[in-house]
């Protein structure tokens, strides 16, 4: 028993102890949210990034990084203040019309999504000489086991353990022998290629996407919906609020090593890269099999946490826009609708994508298009929600965090037109 008598040393040991026991009791919703933002789709869009732009994309990361942690925390936020999700608030307060119009968007998108994951365990599957349906059906029941059979706990710890397959870019940069004082310095400032007009006009386009793939709309609802489901206490906020931003950190910090693993190798010898899928095939005669293999690794494993967390977040989503029981401690019988919805995704991706005359090019553009158009709204409801007083109270943003946001809404929203047009407009 820890008292006034007690050595000053036992006695910091025990607080730290404390704080950190209170730490993990809330540890998880964010991490996960961050980390499956390095879904498939995010692997492919940083490491055409490193191929296409070398090290100098490094200095968006920083800015992302802040923006991410940034809109992450204000989810969290007003969740464990309110005790509701995004999707809840926005349906009471904007009404069905909204609700629906949004989830409609989200839905599609996330669709979208789901059948770049799954197109990338059936390309990494080929990579591994593994027959690609089989993989696919399998890798799909396995994600159907572990939320459906599962419970929230089993599927946290599950997914937390995922996140740590994550490790194999570090190994793959590690053995690309990258030039590490060019790497880091370009976190600082971008430089070290010679600039043109056309990687100008690269880095701005890809920049975009380097951004929309890691803030996204999915993870603004399934943080909500995640943690809402985990049952935080509003006393432990503060603790939520810190694995925000290490989850942003996380998450970028394993970026960082996908860009430096294709601009050390890809970049540096001039090679064209269109998909994350070929890296670890092209980084093989610069950096190794062994490197090449534990990037087609992370690839796969990559498309699996996107596949259960994308899935989750719809059906997350549905539940809350429409009033239905949706939690992974519910049984299949009280949130079958749920259940289902996260189920119907899943099996719908992987019969698209088992389908070869389907353009999934055309699925990742409609994909993009939508996404822009739907990350600006939910952002304002994110920060209306969040500076209002009468909802949040004490809890309310601060200036920093309500201009911040204001202006971060405001790129996203440009870069999001931008995105688009880069659509349609050949540079």
């Amino acid at each position: 028993m820890v008292n006034s008598r007690t050595p000053v040393g036992l006695r910091f040991l025990a607080r730290s102890w404390k704080q950190i026991l209170l730490f993990l009791s809330v540890f998880g919703p964010a991490t996960i949210t961050a980390m499956a933002d390095n879904d498939a789709s995010g692997v492919a869009t940083y490491a055409v990034a490193g191929a296409k732009l070398g090290y100098p994309i490094l200095f968006l990361l920083l800015i992302v990084t802040v923006l991410l942690g940034i809109t992450q925390e204000m989810g969290i936020r007003l969740t464990v203040v309110t005790r509701k999700g995004l999707a809840d608030l926005i349906r009471e307060r904007f009404g069905v019309k909204a609700s629906l119009f949004i989830f409609a968007a989200l839905f599609i998108a996330n669709l979208g999504i789901l059948v770049v994951d799954a197109a990338a365990v059936e390309v990494t599957a080929e990579i591994f000489k593994i027959p690609p349906a089989p993989a696919v059906i399998l890798v799909i029941a396995i994600a159907y086991i572990v939320v459906v059979k599962g419970n929230y706990k089993f599927t946290q710890y599950f997914m937390l353990i995922t996140c740590l397959f994550f490790l194999v870019y570090i190994f793959s940069a590690v053995k690309a022998k990258p030039d590490w004082n060019l790497a880091f310095g370009n976190l600082l400032y971008p430089h070290g290629v010679k600039l043109s007009a056309q990687y100008m006009r690269d880095y701005l386009v890809i920049g975009m996407g380097v951004l929309g793939t890691t803030v996204t709309s999915w993870g603004q609802f399934f943080i909500s919906s995640f943690s809402s489901d985990k049952k935080i206490e509003k006393g432990k906020i503060n603790y939520s609020q810190l694995e925000t931003y290490w989850g942003a950190f996380l998450t970028d910090f394993f970026s960082f090593f996908m860009i430096v693993a294709t601009a050390a190798t890809l970049f540096t010898h001039g090679i064209a890269l269109v998909s994350g899928e070929q890296a670890s095939l092209a980084i093989q005669p610069f950096a190794g099999k062994l490197a090449g293999t534990l990037f087609g690794i992370g690839i796969l494993n990559a498309g699996f946490m996107g596949l259960v967390v994308v899935s989750l977040s719809t059906a997350y989503a549905f539940a809350e826009f429409f009033g239905v029981s949706g939690s992974l401690d519910d049984s299949y019988k009280k949130s079958k609708t749920f259940y289902i919805i996260y189920l119907f995704q899943l099996v719908l991706a992987g019969v698209i994508v088992l389908f070869p005359q389907v353009s999934l090019f055309k699925i990742i553009i409609a994909t993009q298009v939508i996404s822009a158009f739907t990350l600006p709204p939910i952002f304002y409801y994110l920060i209306r929600f969040t500076d209002d007083k009468k909802i949040m109270g004490e809890f309310s943003n601060n200036a920093f965090q309500k201009y911040f946001s204001i202006i971060c809404t405001i790129v996203i929203a440009i870069a999001s037109l931008f995105t688009i047009a880069t659509l349609f407009v050949k540079f």
